[in-house]
């Protein structure tokens, strides 16, 4: 790569990686930023998320951040806080957020470029930093707006941080590193798996920098860890301070998860799940393999050479560190502290997953996401300056590999199909309601599969005309919740809303169907209370 802009940029190669930084962060800019309210998310995790914010910029501020997926307890504020300045800017848009998100993302790309240079050159950090820029599963979670999408960054400069922390032996570095960490944790809670590897790096650094002095040795690792401890405390206080106020809620919810939910530990599949971890994440990041349990490779040509290719460019990637490492740490080269880090981070991260029994999902790996990018551009990188016999071949091979990755990825491209328009279509839906409703009180409900209300909620929240929430009888015995009308919208095609059990709809009594319309993607009904009048259509 450097070669190539040598002869493209003349004796400079200052100049001609100013210019090839500048060209990748253009091009990630672009395919994070192009149409992105077109192409967004805007489902009812988002809407949540949204409606927070909004209350947040009106003065109700919280301690409390979004749901987690799985555990039934809860994360801590910090995106909302991020969030809420770009909800602003952008009127109350919410393509604000997921611009944030981008900017992020593109941040993330620079920062892939400045480690792999760093630690593995210039042509490592090059490749890795533009393989990482197309990659279509990091564009789809680098343009919409939802808690788990920052993970990349932070992780990243997390760790950055702690290696700058561990060569320098400054206390601040330490301090920061924590910041970062208590950042991380209220965007997921997988960042447990990052602190893991943090304390795992910590002390076999110390270990190999302090051997001959086990009271020395011990010193320093109660230090470093106190340091890093006091500061993830910091960088996580907004949450710590809600959880001191009410007795700790969620930190037991997750305690109970871990040792009692039967969600973790071991077990006969532990393997198993290392091996498809470890495929994973070469195949969906870098190289956009669908996913394993969708397809075949027995029954497509095809779909098998893309399966082991994929497997021979994750193992040659892991190997060269582990290779390298072994090499740094008998000669005692300055890179072991570098290359150690990406060991600890790729075999403690993968097998971490090994005790997790539940569905892995693409957006688990975010704590990882830059490491399989830094690892392939390490890799390639060292084939293109292979000097042994059959060096051209090698280089050629190495160049065709490449670029049919780089082929791939660029036809996996999200801008290839059509928009989804899922925030306008929300839009629409909810002043459609709102036209309909006379400007009276009306209570509102959603059929779904799988969503939740609040994004429709959000956009009637903007108008300035809630829907009234039907309280339990206890509540409101009178009843003064329940409005005259109540609307309906149907996102499951075969919903009834006549009887629903759901209590948005139960909770409005014996109804009957008015008025009903096709919506957009969905079909609206309108129920009032039961007189009978109304013939059945």
């Amino acid at each position: 790569m450097e070669k190539m802009a040598h002869l493209l940029f003349g004796r400079s190669s200052k100049k001609a990686r100013i210019v090839f930084s500048f060209l990748i962060l253009l091009l990630a800019s672009f395919l994070r930023l192009y149409r992105i309210g077109d192409y967004m998310t805007f489902l009812g995790d988002e809407g949540r998320d949204a409606l927070v914010v909004y209350n947040i910029l009106h003065g109700q501020l919280t301690l409390l951040g979004p749901t987690a997926s799985v555990g039934g307890f809860f994360l801590g504020p910090l995106y909302y806080y991020f969030m809420a300045p770009f909800l602003w800017l952008f009127d109350y848009d919410p393509v604000g957020p997921a611009v944030m998100v981008a900017l992020f993302g593109i941040a993330t790309v620079y920062l892939v470029y400045k480690v792999g240079s760093e630690f593995f050159g210039k042509d490592a950090g090059f490749i890795a930093a533009f393989l990482y820029s197309i990659s279509p599963i990091v564009i789809a979670y680098s343009r919409s707006s939802w808690n788990p999408n920052l993970m990349p960054f932070f992780s990243l400069l997390t760790l950055y941080v702690l290696y700058q922390a561990v060569t320098t032996q400054r206390a601040l570095l330490y301090f920061a590193s924590g910041i970062l960490l208590g950042f991380t944790m209220q965007f997921h809670y997988l960042a447990t798996f990052l602190a893991i590897i943090m304390a795992v790096y910590v002390f076999a650094c110390q270990f190999h920098l302090i051997t001959k002095n086990l009271g020395i040795f011990l010193l320093s690792i109660c230090k470093q860890y106190m340091l890093l401890s006091i500061g993830f405390i910091t960088g996580w206080s907004l949450f710590l301070a809600f959880e001191i106020r009410h007795g700790f809620p969620n930190v037991q919810s997750i305690i109970r998860f871990i040792l009692h939910s039967g969600e973790t530990g071991g077990g006969e599949t532990f393997s198993l799940t290392i091996g498809n971890v470890f495929f994973r994440l070469f195949g969906r990041l870098v190289t956009t393999y669908p996913p394993p349990e969708q397809v075949n490779f027995h029954e497509h040509l095809e779909i098998a050479i893309w399966y082991y290719a994929t497997f021979i460019l994750g193992l040659g990637s892991i190997i060269l560190v582990v290779f390298l490492f072994a090499r740094a740490m008998r000669k005692k080269e300055q890179s072991f502290l570098a290359l150690l880090l990406f060991v600890v981070w790729f075999f403690v991260g993968i097998l971490l997953f090994g005790f997790y029994k539940k569905q892995i999902y693409d957006y688990y790996f975010g704590f990882l996401f830059p490491l399989p990018f830094l690892l392939v551009g390490a890799f390639f990188a060292k084939l293109f300056s292979y000097t042994g016999k059959l060096h051209w071949q090698v280089r050629t091979i190495s160049m065709g590999f490449l670029v049919v990755v780089v082929a791939m990825n660029l036809q996996g491209i999200s801008f290839r199909s059509v928009p989804n328009r899922q925030k306008e279509q929300v839009r629409t839906i909810a002043e459609f309601v709102l036209n309909q409703t006379g400007n009276k009180p009306f209570n509102f409900a959603l059929l779904t599969l799988g969503n939740s209300d609040h994004g429709y909620r959000y956009f009637m929240k903007l108008e300035g005309k809630d829907p009234t929430v039907i309280q339990n009888p206890y509540l409101d015995p009178k009843r003064q919740t329940v409005t005259d009308q109540l609307f309906v919208i149907c996102e499951d095609p075969s919903c009834k809303p006549l009887g629903n059990s759901l209590w948005e709809v139960a909770g409005f009594g014996r109804a009957e169907i008015e008025q009903e319309w096709n919506v957009s993607v969905v079909k609206v009904y309108k129920l009032i209370h039961y007189t009978g009048s109304l013939v059945p259509s």
